[in-house]
């Protein structure tokens, strides 16, 4: 399974971003989806958000009421929306995958940079 993201860069507090995460490969053992981050060298990884294959969606408490995340099945394109951007959102997203929602992350995206000015 290969997992490409795409969609971060700099944004000002209080705007919204989306980021894209591409699957290719042996997407059945991607059956779960999510999105992780790591705010700074040395900061524990929070998982965002994630996504089941039966559509079951859990969100971090950092970002409840403000995230979306969806799956675009058809072209196994995985979105993250967060709104009302802050700047403790500043960290790097990885989107990541496994088999069956166990927080065993197996399959990990590069990485895409999300910084939050305000």
């Amino acid at each position: 399974v290969q997992l490409v993201e795409s969609g971060g860069g700099s944004v000002q507090a209080g705007e919204s971003l989306r980021l894209s995460c591409a699957a290719s490969g042996d997407t059945v053992q991607a059956q779960c989806m999510g999105w992780l981050r790591t705010p700074a060298a040395g900061k524990e990884r929070e998982v965002v958000a994630t996504i089941s294959a039966s559509g079951r969606k859990h969100y971090a408490d950092s970002v409840n009421s403000r995230a979306i995340i969806s799956l675009d099945n058809a072209n196994n394109i995985l979105y993250l929306t967060i709104a009302s951007l802050k700047s403790e959102d500043t960290a790097m997203y990885y989107c990541a995958a496994e088999r069956w929602c166990s927080g065993d992350w197996y399959y990990w995206g590069q990485g895409t940079q999300v910084t939050v000015s305000s």
